[in-house]
């Protein structure tokens, strides 16, 4: 389950880095960047 919301969680962020690019603001993109990070620290935990 972890596994799948995290793979949910970096789609997400791709969606929101997307939207930070085309409406040329940061805030969207850091927010995507945090959680990709956290997305990443799900899946490398045992």
């Amino acid at each position: 389950m972890k596994k799948w919301l995290s793979y949910l969680l970096i789609v997400i962020a791709i969606v929101m880095i997307a939207l930070s690019f085309k409406a040329q603001i940061l805030p969207p993109g850091l927010t995507g960047l945090g959680f990709i990070l956290i997305a990443v620290k799900f899946l490398t935990e045992d």
